[in-house]
């Protein structure tokens, strides 16, 4: 059963600077709920990047609300967003000496305090992620022998490990072939489902998006500004607005089969 754990209110995000504020967009109301996998599509610069760093507050925001459990972003401490919100970035890390289930039982900083101690319910906790994510085979293995896809899903685990109800994800199928995308996605979407997470991601894989997500989010720029378009998949397509951002001279789309055709 899933339930608003974000509230988005008149938020306007951008950048505040010497030379004065730049808007990436604004006037966003939108709610994103457990239980759900949701999907952030727009062309590259529409300010996907700005929004993810936005609602984990890596950046504060230029207007409006971010609410979380029916409280306001900025009135967390460090600690307890720590506690809230799980992110897992496009950037692999470059990390050796470091088993996976070492990485793994990072996740647990939140609750070890200063001097990181794991007790043993922390470790309970960190092989249960580890178990979430299918990859008890590599708990021994370090992390720089692992490829591009099980790195990823090390870092999800981690994520898990942190026991947050949200995680945000920027681009996590970005270095993976197809077969291993698919995988991904899967994973993500039944780690929202079977753990009632909030899991909200970037992605530029646009047709798996459109097969996998439960809502879609789309930035799109039009001469108003920055455009967000929420829906499904099938009421994304039925409004027009995905062939508006897919189709191009020799590329266009079908609302009844959630495709894209290239003319030969």
């Amino acid at each position: 059963m899933s339930s608003e754990t974000i509230r988005l209110s008149n938020l306007s995000i951008g950048y505040r600077g010497k030379n004065g504020t730049r808007v990436v967009a604004a006037g966003i109301s939108a709610a994103i709920r457990s239980g759900e996998l949701t999907c952030l599509l727009g062309a590259n610069g529409v300010g996907k990047s700005t929004l993810l760093r936005t609602l984990a507050a890596f950046q504060p925001k230029l207007e409006g609300e971010i609410m979380i459990r029916s409280q306001e972003i900025a009135m967390f401490t460090d600690k307890e967003l720590s506690r809230m919100i799980g992110v897992v970035l496009t950037e692999k890390p470059d990390i050796r000496n470091m088993s996976v289930r070492e990485l793994v039982a990072l996740g647990r900083s939140p609750y070890t305090g200063f001097w990181g101690t794991l007790h043993d319910d922390d470790w309970q906790v960190v092989d249960e992620a580890i178990r979430a994510v299918r990859i008890e085979p590599l708990r021994e293995r370090m992390i720089h022998t692992l490829s591009d896809g099980e790195r990823q899903k090390v870092m999800i685990a981690k994520a898990l490990a942190q026991q947050t109800p949200v995680i945000y994800l920027d681009e996590p199928t970005a270095f993976l072939d197809f077969p291993s995308k698919v995988e991904m996605m899967q994973l993500l979407r039944q780690l929202a489902q079977t753990q009632q997470k909030t899991i909200f991601l970037s992605t530029h894989d646009f047709e798996l998006a459109l097969q996998v997500a439960d809502t879609l989010w789309l930035m799109e720029r039009d001469e108003r500004g920055t455009r967000l378009n929420i829906g499904t998949s099938q009421e994304l397509a039925q409004s027009g607005v995905l062939a508006r951002y897919v189709e191009r001279p020799g590329i266009s789309f079908d609302p009844q089969t959630l495709s894209v055709r290239v003319k030969k």
